[in-house]
């Protein structure tokens, strides 16, 4: 009988069909509750609900604590941005000349985390003060916890009071290394100022110099910033006077302030400079439809897009229908909200607000970086964007199973919405299949996408060499770019065609004595002086004209061999020179490997080839038959490795006699071993 009864309830017994009607109850009373809490405005009202739901849930399954929670609006798992109406409703009340929007920029490990960290302490941003464990607060990707370097650049608006009255200032923490720049340029242009963070201990550094003409040519209100003053080895009086000499920041009203990221030192004063050196921004929230700048974005499993922007003109509300210049797509605005540091909903944003947008699209082609953002019934002239990106390599990305391919499409996408600085272009390759093309600004920024897709996304993939773009000009003067080794054979190659590798402008800043070993390390790889300046009594800073695929190279690694780890680098773009270079082919077994081809100068070509079937004799196993590792160019053979075969002892049988006997074995196992290549 109990067997029957299982079998009629569809294998489950009294027991499990018990604990599922419980649930299903607990469930049914939950929506009841959730509907009926809104309309009980009376407190005690909300006290009797509150109580008969502890009683139901406590003597339904003894879960009372966190279903309890989830009633009175705690977290759950899908649950939307937390709405801190405290803050919003003091935020909705600041007029736009009592706005603020700066970045925080300086050379790498300079302290712009902290710094970012000790500012929303100081403003109540966070419940409480920062351990060293979660120190870097706006960092939140697992690849900048892991590296401890910022990677995004991220938004938080905090409220300072001056005099009495409310200043929202909306902060932007920036990366700092050379292959993020381009996050720093599109930060800087959603502000009006920012702040120059100098190391007291190590001064002015190669991305200090840069990010100071990023933010010269934005027009921005820079206020510079000595940073570490409390370190033993401090010196920020000389390093005030290096901001002065090289910048021209400095003098009355002007100076550089001095402050301690770790201590909290300086930080009232520094808040207070940003509220009376940096202007408000310039805008009309009556009069001027609304406008909105996109400077980023990303996608959330629930949500979808993601937009940050900034309202120049006008103010947008919730169910206000939007569109964009670019793209011509109209869409309903589900959500809008503040970084506070966290996201906070709000009912509206004003002009002069940095804050996020949703929407609910689901498909990234819908919005671009840098589109400009309109009510449907109100168009607008498009704003000036973002500067177009050049990519510095190329590298190519293939999934580590044919059959992953969409997956791995899929996840690229996503990722390049919030990553937009990566071109994409899709590749198919005879030993990979299908798979991409991807620029990127430098090799830290391939290696901190490769790792995204592989913590974010669960990617598994094969990474290419990275190869710099290069130009073609035939005897008609026309152009082709080669994205790959691959396109090198699609030229038509004539006496008269050339070709041109970019070149970069770097800047090398280091202490006086390693200067001879940079000098001759730059010679080494084709450079040409172009300055040579002092910083200070200890340190020189170098520029030379490098190409860029030497960059690419080992030469960052070699930079700081050779001076201890003491040098500092950061390059531009500086056009195009004419080189000498040859495609380099791998043959295996006498087939192409189109994976492993390369474009090399052909003064290094022996050498690369060399060293190229040398590591891979190490590398790959032996086989029954011998293999040939050869490095070509064109039909010429440069170098050559032999893996020999592996073969069956067939002597082992003979313990002597003639030696005929054995010469026909071995010329039998000869034989065979022909027909098996």
């Amino acid at each position: 009988k109990a067997v029957a009864r299982k079998k009629r309830s569809g294998g489950e017994d009294w027991r499990t069909r018990k604990r599922r009607g419980r649930e299903e109850a607990r469930r049914l009373a939950m929506a009841v509750f959730a509907r009926l809490a809104p309309r009980c405005a009376c407190p005690g009202a909300r006290e009797g609900i509150g109580g008969l739901w502890r009683s139901f849930v406590s003597s339904a399954s003894g879960l009372c604590a966190r279903h309890y929670s989830a009633f009175e609006g705690g977290d759950t798992a899908a649950a939307q941005p937390p709405v801190e109406t405290d803050v919003a409703n003091l935020i909705s009340t600041i007029p736009p000349s009592r706005i603020r929007n700066f970045s925080i920029v300086a050379h790498i490990d300079h302290g712009k985390s902290t710094l970012a960290d000790r500012i929303l302490e100081h403003t109540g941003a966070l419940k409480e003060a920062l351990d060293k464990a979660s120190s870097q607060y706006l960092d939140k990707l697992k690849v900048e916890k892991e590296r401890g370097i910022t990677v995004k650049a991220q938004t938080a608006s905090i409220v300072h009071h001056v005099g009495g009255l409310p200043y929202l200032l909306n902060l932007v923490d920036t990366p700092g290394h050379v292959d993020f720049t381009y996050e720093v340029s599109r930060s800087l242009s959603a502000c009006e100022g920012c702040l120059l963070l100098v190391d007291a201990t190590q001064g002015i550094q190669a991305q200090t110099v840069s990010n100071c003409l990023l933010a010269l040519e934005e027009n921005l209100e820079i206020i510079s910033v000595v940073n570490k003053i409390d370190m033993p080895a401090a010196n920020p009086e000389e390093v005030t006077k290096q901001i002065e000499d090289v910048f021209g920041l400095g003098g009355e009203g002007d100076a550089a302030l001095r402050v301690s990221a770790k201590t909290g030192q300086g930080v009232p004063e520094l808040l207070d400079a940003v509220v009376h050196r940096i202007a408000p921004p310039e805008t009309d929230r009556e009069e001027r439809p609304f406008k909105a700048l996109i400077f980023d974005a990303h996608h959330d499993q629930f949500r979808g897009v993601v937009c940050l922007c900034r309202v120049i003109d006008g103010k947008i509300s919730r169910g206000d229908k939007i569109a964009s210049c670019g793209t011509k797509t109209e869409l309903e605005v589900l959500e809008l909200g503040l970084m506070c540091p966290e996201p906070t909903r709000t009912d509206k944003l004003e002009g002069g607000q940095i804050g996020y947008l949703v929407t609910g699209m689901k498909k990234t082609a819908d919005i671009r970086i840098g589109d400009t953002l309109h009510k449907a019934d109100q168009p607008v002239e498009a704003l000036a964007g973002f500067k177009p990106i050049k990519s510095m390599c190329f590298g190519g990305i293939f999934p580590s199973s044919t059959d992953e391919y969409e997956s791995l499409k899929k996840a690229i996408e996503k990722l390049t919405l919030n990553d937009s600085s990566v071109v994409v272009h899709r590749e198919s390759s005879q030993a990979l299949g299908p798979g991409f093309r991807c620029g990127f600004l430098g090799l830290l920024h391939m290696e901190v996408f490769l790792q995204r897709l592989e913590e974010e996304f669960a990617q598994s993939v094969i990474a290419t060499k990275p190869f710099v773009p290069l130009k073609v000009i035939d005897g008609e003067m026309r152009e082709k770019e080669i994205l790959s080794p691959g396109d090198w054979d699609e030229v038509d190659w004539g006496r008269s065609t050339r070709v041109m590798e970019p070149i970069v402008l770097a800047t090398i800043v280091c202490p006086n004595e390693f200067t001879g070993k940079v000098i001759q390390l730059c010679h080494d790889h084709r450079g040409h002086q172009v300055d040579h300046s002092a910083l200070g009594s200890q340190r020189v800073m170098l520029r030379y004209n490098l190409p860029l695929p030497e960059l690419a190279g080992d030469f960052y690694d070699s930079l700081k061999g050779c001076t201890s780890g003491y040098a500092t680098l950061e390059y531009e773009d500086a056009g195009h020179q004419d080189a000498d270079l040859v495609k380099l082919d791998i043959r295996v077994n006498g087939e192409t490997v189109d994976s492993l081809s390369q474009v090399v100068p052909r003064v290094n070509s022996y050498k690369t080839g060399k060293s190229v079937v040398s590591k891979m004799k190490n590398l790959l196993d032996r086989q029954v038959f011998e293999v040939a590792l050869q490095a070509v160019i064109g039909n010429k053979i440069i170098a050559r490795e032999t893996i020999s075969a592996m073969r069956k002892n067939v002597l082992a049988k003979c313990y002597g006699g003639d030696v005929s006997r054995k010469k026909k074995l071995l010329a039998k196992q000869k034989e065979g071993k022909k027909r098996l290549k």
